[in-house]
């Protein structure tokens, strides 16, 4: 069995700007992951491969970031059973809006989480993968935990200019 729990995929490596941060939060929490381009369009015998073979292979989350009108978020979803966290990706013409349809207008029976556009987005489904892991793991729980703790403290430090 894999001891890689997150598959970070995207449909191509223009896609990596957003993607690094879900995969820096991983290694942050040192979470193991896995990160590849594994297109919807282009590589669709790929893609299925990867998806049906998610939870065989130890996969505990995939996070798929989905570019212009993309479809690899859905798509993974329909073939795994696996949770697929949906990030849009932010487009040179419609600033992520189309990316985010993509993935939040899925039909019933097909779910997917989704986040916000871009970096945000990317780091809060990293977050998220980590927090399903975490639900099984103490330690991982308490790094969460930990983390959360010194978010609430940075906001509560922050002072507003006189």
């Amino acid at each position: 069995m894999n001891s890689i729990p997150v598959g970070v995929l995207m449909g191509s490596s223009s896609d990596w700007d957003t993607m690094q941060h879900a995969v820096q939060i991983l290694q942050d929490f040192g979470v193991a992951h896995e990160a590849r381009v594994v297109s919807a369009h282009r590589m669709p015998d790929d893609m299925f491969a990867y998806a049906e073979t998610a939870a065989d292979r130890g996969l505990k989350a995939i996070i798929a970031g989905a570019g212009g009108a993309a479809h690899l978020p859905g798509m993974l979803a329909a073939k795994t059973v696996v949770p697929v966290l949906g990030v849009p990706v932010a487009s040179k013409h419609l600033s992520g809006v189309d990316s985010l349809h993509s993935i939040v207008q899925m039909p019933k029976g097909i779910p997917v989480a989704t986040f916000a556009i871009g970096a945000a987005g990317a780091a809060n489904a990293a977050l998220f993968a980590v927090a399903l892991l975490a639900s099984h793991d103490p330690a991982l729980r308490q790094k969460l935990e930990d983390f959360r703790a010194q978010q609430t403290a940075a906001a509560r430090a922050m002072t507003l200019p006189a």
